[in-house]
Parts: C-alpha cells; structure tokens; sequence
C-alpha cells in the first residue's frame, strides 16, 4: 500500500507553506520511528549528501520533525538531517516494496515497514548532517526571524528598514530581515496591506509597516491552512489539491479586475521577479 502523505511538484521552489505543509504531512508518519536503513542512489545534489549519512541515521529514532525558514530539521539525539526540497523536491511516505523511479535520490526505511523517498528532478535540493544544534549550521544561523513567530513585528519590520533605499517588496523577500516570504506571499501580503511594491523600504511609516506584518502572517497563515499554493500538483496525503491559488487576490491576475476597486490589476518585473499589484490601492 501507498501512503502519499505529502507529494509536492510545484513549478516554483517551495515556499514556507509548502515546506510546512510537507513536514505536517510526513511528521505523524515517521515521529518516533527508528532507522534501520538509508540508502542514497545519488549524492549529486546542489551539495553532495554526506558520505556518512547513514552510519549517523541507523538506529536512530526520529524524534520530531521541525522546520526552520524552508529547511526541514529532522532530530534525533544523535544530530539533526536537515533537508531542503530545492526547487523541485518531493517527500513521499511509502509502505512495502514500491520500485524507485527516476530522481529518487534518497530513501530512508524504517523499523516498522514505512519508507521516506526523496526525489528531486532538477537535483536542487540538499541533505545535511549536524551534530549539536542545528540552527548553527551556516545556511540557518544568519536568517531572520520567523514571520509566525513571536520575534516578527512591524516594529521589527519598521527598525530594519530605516534608510533603506530598496523597495519594500525585495526589502521583505530578503531572508535576513524576515524568513519564507516568497514572490507570490511578498505580492499577496503587500496587496492586503495597501502598500505598493516599488515604494522604498524606508520610506515606510511605522504604522503601515505594523498593517505589512500583520498582513504576512495572516497571507502565510492562510496557504498553510489551505495547504500551500497550487502551481502544479501539489497534494494533501489523501488526494485533495492544495487551494490557496483559488483565493490569491492579485498573483498571476494581472489585467483582471481588483478584488477592492475593480481596476485593472498589473504587471511588472520587480527585482527580477513578476510583482502583481492594484495601482489604485496600492500606495
């Protein structure tokens, strides 16, 4: 039998929710299982995967699943596997003999007959061992703070931003000043708040910031209860589509009406990267 408890192929890299919803999914799966076999097909990912991961990995239990910015920290007392999906990664929990397909780089057996596969077409993704604490690793200790988390606030926000001629919505995207606000999140979060994406960071008052902060966490808040965007085939373990694309407000609607005022909404290319925004309600 087949348990997808998470599969997650989306067009663009994972963002915060979709890396939430995965480890959700896979947590009740494997929390408390114990290891007895890794076997890596394929150590060419954007870092090779340690040559010792499984001697580190065997005979240990898996006790929780964590997620720091779009890293999944997988602890056990002996280190922590931090894994990242990449721009293509999938995480499935498998049960019994099911044959490997192309891109199946990783897969990790447990006692009682489950199997975590990793597979990663475009081999983006990554696999790292550390022993102690995890969030010293280089690619976690220099982030900043979780935009759910008790740290972020739009005083933090306002604090950081002062005489910052940069934009707010690459001001955001920065993974320095605020974790897992993606291009899609960035254009949904500032819409909510009113603010356009090309005004400079520091030009920003405090009390708008406030309504920014707020507006990232209920955006984030509300693809993790809808179980991510859907840009491909992203899917809940039992099948059902992941639906926050069906309420995006401006993303990808460029030309449409605005939700709020009924002008068209628009298009540009900000940082490299589309922005969607209304020109009327957004200042």
């Amino acid at each position: 039998m087949l348990y997808r408890s998470v599969l997650l192929r989306p067009v663009k890299m994972p963002e915060l929710p979709e890396v939430e919803t995965t480890r959700r999914g896979i947590l009740p799966w494997i929390e408390g299982e114990t290891v007895v076999r890794v076997h890596v097909r394929d150590r060419r990912l954007r870092w090779p995967v340690p040559a010792g991961l499984a001697g580190h990995l065997e005979g240990q239990a898996i006790r929780t699943v964590n997620r720091r910015a779009k890293y999944l920290l997988f602890d056990t007392a002996a280190g922590t596997m931090v894994l990242h999906l990449g721009m293509s990664g999938s995480l499935r929990v498998l049960e019994g003999p099911v044959p490997p397909e192309a891109h199946d780089h990783l897969d990790i057996d447990f006692a009682g007959g489950r199997r975590l596969r990793f597979n990663d077409p475009r081999r983006f993704g990554s696999v790292h061992w550390v022993r102690g604490d995890a969030l010293s690793h280089p690619l976690l200790r220099d982030l900043g703070p979780e935009p759910l988390g008790p740290e972020f606030s739009g005083e933090r926000l306002y604090a950081g931003s002062r005489g910052r001629r940069v934009s707010i919505k690459p001001h955001i995207m920065n993974a320095r000043v605020v974790v897992g606000v993606g291009n899609i999140y960035a254009s949904e979060a500032l819409y909510r708040a009113g603010i356009h994406p090309r005004r400079p960071a520091g030009r920003i008052s405090r009390h708008r910031m406030d309504a920014l902060a707020r507006a990232i966490r209920a955006v984030l808040a509300d693809a993790i209860d809808q179980g991510g965007t859907t840009l491909k085939d992203f899917t809940w373990g039992d099948g059902r589509p992941g639906y926050f694309q069906q309420k995006l407000a401006v993303y990808g609607r460029a030309g449409e009406p605005c939700p709020g005022c009924g002008q068209p909404l628009r298009s540009e290319v900000l940082g490299q990267r589309a922005t969607y925004f209304c020109p009327a309600c957004q200042r």
